[in-house]
């Protein structure tokens, strides 16, 4: 956790909702895998590949999202279908603290399903679940540590971000994890190459 916490670009945002702006409620970070204008830390890209090889999907890019305590969250959304190849999963790697995960289908029956996102967990989502769910990490009143979310996505060759994005960013400098839950090691938060 706090290797990851350290070794990438944080940016906090803005956005236009509801006709005023707010802060979006965590720090966010992005990267692909091979290229990009940002170049992937080393440690991101042995965290990349080590998904890619236990998987064997051929990932492109890597969204992070730090959540700094129980009342950073995100919304119930589903992620972009035109911003993803057909067909691969997006699938989610915990580092750090466990939140909960609300899963919600979109039409009826409706159904909700809750899971705790341990710290070095793996969560697939199928394409078709971005289809037919919505996810999301609730705010929670409860004391919680830091956790963060890497999220694994094929992209389009060629992706440019379809995004309408109304809004700023800032980059953040973090100050050092301390908390008990982030002295997780890296090699304990992955799982092993098969």
């Amino acid at each position: 956790f706090r290797e990851v916490r350290g070794a990438a670009e944080w940016d906090m945002q803005r956005r236009r909702m509801y006709d005023r702006d707010v802060d979006v409620p965590r720090l966010t970070s992005g990267y692909r895998i091979e290229g990009g204008e940002n170049p992937l830390p080393p440690l991101l890209r042995d965290v990349a590949h080590r998904v890619i090889d236990a998987l064997r999907v051929p990932f492109t890019n890597l969204g992070l999202n730090l959540y700094r305590s129980g009342q950073d969250s995100v919304a119930p959304h589903n992620d972009h279908l035109e911003e993803m190849e057909m067909g691969w999963p997006v699938v989610l790697l915990s580092l750090g603290a466990t939140r909960r995960m609300t899963c919600r289908t979109k039409e009826p029956p409706r159904r909700v399903f809750h899971t705790d996102l341990d710290a070095g967990s793996l969560f697939t989502m199928s394409y078709d679940t971005q289809i037919h769910y919505t996810h999301a990490i609730p705010k929670t009143d409860k004391p919680v540590g830091e956790r963060i979310s890497i999220a694994f996505r094929v992209r389009p060759e060629n992706h440019q971000s379809l995004h309408y994005w109304v809004g700023t960013r800032t980059s953040v400098r973090l100050p050092s994890a301390t908390a008990d839950n982030n002295e997780m090691s890296l090699s304990s938060a992955l799982p092993s190459t098969p």
